[in-house]
């Protein structure tokens, strides 16, 4: 099994929406996937699940007066939502109210083959938990911080076993935050979803020193200290190349600079992420895994059908030319999900290929 986290220090560059369509593409290639919502905001959880299941999942049905209205009963028939279910909110719960550890729940099947650890936005209250807890770790004698540094990984890794899993995918927000950190820790790979523009090129220029910062205080100084009880990340944070993301079409703002920042991109990932002192040669992107086209057009369909922009219908409301854009979209991410799993089988040659 081998995890990978999307990450980017910008928001607004698809990452969500990548790590939504290789989860499904990856199931449909053969992999058995897990995808993990770390970001607060939980827009993964959203994609993947309906408004009932979320109400049910989130408890929103609980505590309500008799005269507030309810969310609809979910048909037990049709709802992916089960008892043994639980939000990564609800597996910090007892660390966050000091009564115990990490509580460990079934990750929802999204369909065979592929399960969601849901988000939720109350999982931004563990940051302050987290950020304390990072200094008390280096000594080693604080149990209770190493559990809590430990804990998103924990659920993680629970999750991925009880799925006998091979990819798990990890969506984390835009920020170099405690709980990030958490989140970067428990991932074997990491993949950068760009934008060619100057937001994105200072993005790089902050990720690489930190991750390489947290890599080294992490392996050199907790790691050695934890408890083999305490099942703990290896916090490799291994690189494996960028998506650059083109933004929707805009006939009245056409894109300025975008051939300038495209060409110093691959010399920041090469420096500032790779921590190489010499840049690479002129015309070397080989961390440039694709370049994937905006499919604005299609992604109000598939938010609405609940399933990816690759599998949209005419009864989803694809019809006339969209269908020529459903085909492309579906090339494109069977292309990008080759691209991506051939570097994960090169760090990682037990990955069973479908």
């Amino acid at each position: 099994m081998i995890s990978m986290a999307l990450f980017n220090n910008k928001g607004g560059v698809g990452k969500t929406t990548l790590a939504y369509h290789l989860a499904h593409m990856f199931q449909r290639m053969g992999h058995r996937v897990l995808a993990v919502d770390l970001d607060p905001q939980a827009n993964l959880t959203a994609q993947f699940l309906d408004e009932d299941e979320l109400a049910s999942l989130w408890k929103e049905d609980e505590g309500l007066g008799s005269s507030a209205p309810r969310p609809a009963v979910l048909d037990p028939r049709r709802s992916r939502i089960r008892p043994g279910n639980g939000t990564l909110a609800t597996a910090i719960e007892p660390i966050m109210e000091g009564v115990g550890d990490v509580r460990l729940s079934e990750p929802v099947t999204v369909e065979d083959g592929l399960w969601l650890l849901p988000g939720d936005v109350n999982l931004a209250s563990f940051e302050d938990r987290l950020s304390a807890a990072w200094p008390n770790s280096f000594l080693g004698r604080d149990v209770a911080a190493l559990r809590t540094t430990t804990a998103l990984h924990r659920a993680i890794d629970h999750g991925a076993r009880e799925t006998g899993v091979d990819i798990v995918i990890i969506d984390v927000g835009p920020n170099l935050g405690a709980i990030n950190r958490a989140a970067l820790l428990s991932a074997d790979t990491i993949l950068m979803p760009l934008a060619a523009d100057l937001f994105s090129l200072r993005g790089l220029r902050n990720i690489g020193p930190t991750l390489r910062d947290w890599r080294v205080t992490w392996q050199g100084t907790i790691l050695p200290r934890i408890p083999e009880r305490i099942p703990a990340p290896r916090g490799l944070m291994m690189p494996i190349g960028y998506i650059l993301v083109e933004p929707p079409a805009r006939a009245d703002r056409p894109s300025k600079g975008h051939g300038r920042w495209l060409d110093r991109i691959p010399g920041v990932f090469t420096t500032s992420v790779l921590g190489s002192a010499a840049a690479p040669a002129d015309g070397d992107r080989s961390f440039e895994i694709a370049t994937m086209k905006n499919y604005a057009a299609l992604m109000p369909l598939a938010q609405d059908a609940r399933k990816p922009m690759f599998e949209l219908r005419a009864g989803d409301g694809a019809v006339g030319g969209t269908q020529s854009a459903v085909r492309r979209c579906f090339s494109d991410f069977r292309e990008l999900a080759t691209k991506v799993r051939d570097r994960l089988v090169f760090i990682d040659p037990t990955l069973r290929r479908g």
